[in-house]
């Protein structure tokens, strides 16, 4: 057999590798031979619970802007969630990219926008309209509809990651995220029961709103998400929050410039503004760490508990009635997360940049063109199912 005949029947090193890990999360993950104790070990990981520990911080964040948002509606009739939002990506961007200036210096600084700009510029265009549309939706439809559509950005994740990730879920997280979108429900469904915040002005357009910004705010984690396990967080933050910023200006500047000019004068308003920009800050800073060791499936996930601390502020601020059903659905939820656990997600199929044992692109002219990189190092077969196995092992 010649060289020409070897090519032809010869497996390619990427489904060659693809297979191996294929094999390798059938191993890890399978609960075929093992005892409850061995199935129930999630618990004792430090992962899981740093996870679980993290995502209830960020809900808290969420809980927070929720209080500031409802306070400024209705103790100062503010609605201008473009003004909202301004100073949360100009602070961000001030933060981000002096320190990566600072680690990287000027050049590398530049080179990133040269490679991946208008990747950043789409990332920070769909965050800004995400939270205009979901904010904005407030003024239109009942909190129940905005509490339940918005966890529409759950569903729009699995899509995302089974499609571009190539993630592969198995039923049992399907029936945690199932179950977590049931507290949800129950939630509204309390809140439906004893009659509150059931009034829309306009409820079609609202919950078009609503829809429109959740599949924003899933489109925005999946890219993070993806991003962040490319490149350094501060590169990921800094470069998207430096367009969102210009963009949410130029947008303030058409749509808000009365609500600005008003809002200026209002100081116990501006201290309201303050505190949504100090939650979100730390949201954004803390999202792409929950990125890292979960997933932007398990991110929202962990974001719908928000609802119940929402709950738990409003009665000392707002008055609130807690129901019956909002203990039950907190409890519903959080083990809706922990069963998403109990089979950690395989990692998503996301190459590296820059990868000299690959074939990679190299992308210029901010992203919109790219040379094809042959691989530099070669790689044997054998030797990867040889390591494959012995990872298998142990």
């Amino acid at each position: 057999m010649d060289q020409k005949d070897l090519e032809k029947v010869a497996v390619p090193l990427d489904d060659f590798e693809q297979q191996i890990e294929r094999e390798k999360e059938k191993r890890q993950y399978s609960w075929r031979g093992k005892t409850w104790k061995e199935r129930l070990s999630f618990l004792k990981s430090l992962n899981f619970w740093r996870v679980l520990i993290l995502g209830q911080v960020l809900a808290l964040c969420i809980t927070g802007t929720v209080v500031t948002s409802t306070k400024l509606g209705n103790d100062y009739n503010f609605n201008a969630p473009t003004t909202q939002t301004f100073l949360v990506y100009a602070v961000l961007a001030l933060i981000y990219n002096p320190y990566a200036i600072w680690r990287r210096g000027w050049k590398a600084w530049f080179n990133q926008f040269w490679e991946r700009g208008v990747y950043y510029f789409f990332l920070g265009w769909v965050d800004v309209e995400g939270n205009y549309m979901v904010v904005k939706a407030y003024a239109y439809t009942g909190m129940l509809s905005v509490m339940l559509l918005d966890s529409w950005s759950t569903p729009v994740c699995v899509i995302l990651a089974v499609i571009f990730f190539r993630v592969r879920y198995r039923w049992v997280q399907y029936l945690g995220i199932f179950l977590a979108l049931c507290g949800t429900g129950m939630i509204v469904g309390s809140d439906a029961m004893a009659g509150q915040s059931w009034m829309a002005s306009d409820p079609v357009k609202g919950n078009f709103l609503v829809i429109a910004g959740a599949t924003c705010y899933g489109i925005s984690n999946t890219s993070v998400e993806y991003l962040a396990r490319k490149y350094p967080i501060y590169e990921v933050n800094g470069s998207f929050t430096l367009f969102a910023t210009l963009i949410n200006l130029v947008q303030l500047m058409i749509l808000e410039r009365n609500e600005f000019s008003t809002f200026v004068n209002q100081g116990e308003a501006v201290a309201m503004v303050i505190v949504y920009t100090i939650c979100m800050v730390v949201l954004y800073s803390l999202a792409p760490v929950m990125f890292r060791w979960g997933s932007a499936v398990l991110y929202n996930l962990s974001l719908m508990t928000s609802d119940f601390w929402s709950l738990i502020f409003g009665l000392g601020l707002f008055g609130y009635t807690v129901g019956f059903l909002y203990p039950i659905a907190f409890v519903v939820i959080i083990l809706g997360i922990a069963i998403y656990y109990v089979f950690p997600t395989p990692e998503p199929i996301i190459q590296m940049p820059n990868d000299p044992t690959r074939r990679h692109k190299r992308f210029k002219w901010f992203g919109f063109w790219y040379d094809t990189i042959e691989p530099q190092v070669a790689r044997s077969p054998p030797e990867q199912l040889e390591l494959a196995s012995e990872e298998a092992k142990h």
